[in-house]
């Protein structure tokens, strides 16, 4: 008869080691033993007490137990069912009584179980029942008597194999019953229990590869944001091939020794791709509850989850998730679960996270170049370094990978064994194509795109990697690509980064994924290829009349010289993008390039030799660097684009007017930057009433900006730094929606218009190096200023009103040989994080009131003339820089001194 625990159901991946890292062990079929606990015992000493007792109390912590009553079996063989019970337990615990050895039974199960412990590396945790080791060791009194009766009747090798296997028993560590607590049996049981779910803890962690790179202090420091007595979700996403389920796995197997139930479901959304989500739940709820569940609905599965895991403190690890119907299904709300319960989600869609709405996200970067060094060695020659003739090849691969561990493994293991001449083949064909595993990893997330969005990522990949999201937006925009959201979901989808100056930032194998997409659009002919990006297979195409519909976007090199005529572009119906450098136009274009929204254009020369050319649908011109000037004949022709909303002409050194601009009543973003010669600005530029961006940087000969600038309505950013201008106009009710002034080193700028103060959207001002002198009263009324330089001015004193500015986070009025004066109403900046004072000799004191500035994290007094803090500065709890250097302070307050963490 078999008595065995009712609980027994199918098991589940919570129990189950895994192999490899972020992308291994995703398809195996995880299966954990039927049994972890296998007893075996004499039923006549100890059937009714302690292994009933130990039996029950292994149950009731969830583990599963076969509990062997060999009294009741017939035969003289084990039989294949009992050998696969001991064989697929984890442990074995032999409870050695007085009467044990007399079990033919018990002996054929101890041998069994040391089979399965030098062979299988099983556990085997002896309790020695009332006998003393020496006993079994020696085989004294009972035993020895069993064991000659043996002798007389059966085969010598079986008996010899016994006393074997009774001696090895006994040299193991375990229990003797009557040394635990005075004989004590509930003590033993509770230690025994104790002990195997440590083991099984041990046993049953994730496999992660043994030498993890990077891996530790990440661990740790999302660690060490786990508040204990709440339910937490931590989210860890990124671009595929990151290491998330590597993090995620080291992170489950700190934890895992803290709680009552654990569960792994293992790359949920390919598994959801294979089955239906009642499959998860089913995996979940078993491994959790440790019983076989059935789910017919995915509704009852969710009420499943939520009646049955608040009862027990949970550490659940959802792998790759992709879609909210899984999140919905698994684990949508914290309440779901009990306090103290955490629940870890790897993603490449932060989106996932927000829904859950995460306890903690953690995005997980590319590695720095010295641990990328070290994990690739470890793949390419099984040691943490390269052979020193290896080294120089070996950055060059690593600089390849930029940080990607998946993309350092593959091609690590890829190169393992390999000559350098090898290596040296291997790393030219990675230049241009990535590798295979890498590319099919990363390429998930892009199959998950709308076709909108796809057309976003391919164009960042041939075209915009590295550009502001602000310009190509206007195209895509243009295009019916939605950009607002499509941007959102590749930032989300860790696909793309925007910083903080809005730059697009694509990692390089992402990169390499996008143009090897466009490539197997046409393998063999570039012309058949929605995107050419390569300078010289353009050149080809155009050259040689190869053009054809399928070309949305073309960017041709410098092709100084050459001039390019309508029968090479009367193919290309559909170009939407077109960058030409050092070239020109020529002949009568009919009317072609319908679709144009995108002409960057470096030309030379001041002629324009095209005739019907009518770029109708252009929504960005970008004449940057071209030597055009005011009587360009090209004006006209592209007066054509009333569509037009970014105009560049940075950089156009003969340009001495602004062309007339009356046509471009959309327009949005004029940029002149360094236009030398630039003196005079178009009347028409008043016409304009969409304008959002102006740029006059380094125009340095540009002395007045007309009246109507101070009225425009629509701007955000004004920039003239570098400029002679004298005065900034600023009508009443005007430049409501103005953010950022910048007028660094405007040399002729001395005072600011007492009208300033209307200007209530500006968040930053920069008057760095300016003639500025004194600002007005009303600069109290910028109630949205967070950041004001004022460095390197002549300024004196700042104005009282400046206490008004709640929100200013940053105030530099560093270099100013006239500041002798700090106004008290300083102190009224609740919101002042950095304040910078140095260089400043007239300056002998800072205001008291300075104790106020509750958010100060930075103050830097460097050569100023200021001998003695107040002692209120200690009241400054966030204060984290103090610099003092040059001044005359030879004494810090008592509170600086002791405050823990301050650089001073």
């Amino acid at each position: 008869m078999m008595l065995s625990d009712d609980r027994n159901f199918e098991a589940s991946s919570s129990l189950t080691p895994l192999r490899g890292g972020d992308n291994e062990g995703r398809n195996e079929q995880l299966r954990g033993s039927e049994y972890e606990v296998f007893l075996s015992f004499r039923g006549t000493d100890t059937r009714k007490g302690f292994t009933d007792h130990l039996y029950t109390n292994l149950v009731e912590a969830g583990i599963r137990v076969f509990r062997d009553d060999n009294e009741l079996r017939v035969g003289d063989e084990i039989g294949p069912e009992l050998i696969s019970s001991i064989t697929q337990s984890k442990i074995s615990i032999p409870i050695i009584s007085e009467n044990y050895v007399s079990s033919k039974w018990c002996l054929r199960e101890l041998v069994q179980i040391l089979k399965c412990k030098r062979s299988e590396g099983q556990i085997v945790l002896p309790i020695f029942y009332k006998v003393e080791p020496s006993q079994v060791r020696h085989q004294t009194g009972r035993t020895r008597d069993a064991i000659n009766a043996y002798k007389k009747k059966l085969d010598q090798m079986v008996v010899k194999d016994w006393e074997d296997a009774l001696k090895e028993v006994s040299s193991l560590k375990g229990w003797e019953s009557e040394k635990i607590d005075n004989g004590h049996e509930a003590v033993l049981v509770k230690m025994v229990v104790g002990r195997v779910m440590s083991e099984l803890k041990r046993l049953f962690q994730l496999n992660v590869p043994e030498k993890l790179v990077g891996i530790d202090d990440r661990a740790e420091h999302v660690m060490s944001k786990i508040e204990s007595h709440a339910t937490w979700i931590i989210g860890i996403y990124g671009m595929g091939g990151i290491g998330k389920t590597t993090l995620a796995k080291v992170l489950y197997n700190k934890l895992s020794s803290q709680f009552e139930g654990r569960s792994f479901v293992a790359d949920i959304r390919e598994a959801s791709q294979r089955e239906d989500i009642k499959f998860l739940q089913k995996q979940l709820i078993s491994s959790i509850t440790r019983k076989a569940c059935d789910v017919s609905t995915v509704d009852e599965g969710i009420g499943m989850i939520k009646s049955q895991f608040t009862s027990k403190k949970c550490l659940i690890l959802l792998d790759d998730m992709d879609d909210n119907t899984q999140l919905k299904a698994l684990a949508r709300d914290s309440s779901w679960f009990k306090a103290g319960s955490i629940i870890i989600i790897t993603t490449r869609n932060k989106s996932i996270l927000d829904e859950a709405r995460a306890s903690y996200m953690y995005q997980l970067d590319e590695l720095p170049f010295d641990q990328s060094l070290i994990l690739f060695s470890q793949h390419a020659f099984g040691k943490d370094s390269p052979p020193s003739d290896y080294e120089a090849i070996s950055h060059k691969f690593v600089s390849i990978t930029r940080g990607l561990p998946l993309a350092l493994e593959a091609i690590g293991s890829s190169l393992c064994g390999k000559t350098k001449e090898a290596l040296e083949d291997a790393l030219k064909k990675f230049k241009n194509m990535p590798d295979k595993k890498v590319q099919k990893s990363l390429r998930i997330s892009y199959d998950a795109l709308d076709e909108e969005v796809q057309q976003i990522f391919l164009d960042i990949a041939c075209f915009f990697n590295g550009s502001s999201k602000q310009i190509p937006s206007y195209m895509w925009d243009a295009c019916g690509f939605f950009p607002g959201k499509g941007i959102e979901v590749l930032s989300l989808m860790s696909l793309i980064k925007i910083e903080k100056d809005g730059k697009i930032i694509m990692h390089d194998q992402l990169r390499d994924v996008g143009r090897e997409i466009v490539r197997l659009e046409n393998q063999e002919k570039p012309q058949k290829r929605s995107r050419l990006w390569n300078k010289e297979e353009a050149k080809d195409v155009l050259e040689n009349n190869k053009g054809t519909s399928k070309i949305e976007a073309l960017k041709i090199g410098n092709c100084w010289g050459k001039s390019y005529t309508f029968e090479q572009f009367k193919e290309l119906t559909n170009l939407r993008f077109l960058q030409i450098e050092f070239a020109g136009l020529a002949g009568d274009f009919q009317n072609l390039l319908p679709n144009l929204r995108w002409l960057q254009w470096q030309t030379t020369s001041w002629n324009f030799a095209a005739t019907n050319f009518q770029p109708k649908k252009l929504v960005v011109l970008n004449l940057s660097g071209s030597g055009i000037s005011d009587d360009w004949r090209g004006w006209d022709p592209l007066k054509m684009a009333n569509k037009l909303k970014v105009l560049n002409l940075s950089k156009c050194y003969y340009l001495r007017r602004t062309p007339d601009l009356s046509t471009f009543e959309n327009l949005e973003i004029l940029n002149l930057e360094d236009c030398g010669n630039l003196e005079d600005i178009h009347p028409s530029l008043k016409d304009i009433k969409t304008l959002r961006f102006l740029n006059f940087r380094r125009c340095h000969r540009l002395k007045e900006l007309p009246v109507e600038v101070g009225r425009m309505e629509e701007l955000r950013e004004l920039l003239l730094d570098g400029t002679a201008i004298q005065d900034i106009p600023i009508s009443s009710g005007c430049l409501m929606k103005l953010e950022t002034l910048s007028a660094s080193g405007c040399k002729q700028l001395t005072q600011l218009p007492e009208l300033m103060g209307s200007v209530v959207s500006l968040t930053k001002l920069n008057l760095s190096s300016s003639g500025i002198k004194k600002l007005p009263e009303s600069m109290g009324s910028l109630v949205s200023l967070a950041q004001l330089d004022l460095s390197q001015t002549r300024i004196k004193r700042l104005p009282k009103s400046i206490g008004s500015l709640k929100e200013l986070m940053i105030l530099n009025v560093s270099t100013c040989p006239s500041l002798v004066r700090i106004p008290s109403s300083i102190g009224y900046l609740a919101s002042l994080q950095c304040l910078l004072l140095r260089g400043c000799p007239l300056l002998t004191k800072i205001p008291d009131s300075i104790r106020n500035l509750a958010s100060l994290s930075k103050l830097d007094l460097r050569w100023t003339s200021i001998a003695e803090l107040p002692e209120s500065i200690g009241n400054l709890q966030n204060l984290r820089i103090l610099d003092i250097r040059g001044t005359y302070i030879t004494k810090l307050p008592d509170a600086i001194r002791m405050k823990e963490g301050l650089l001073a």
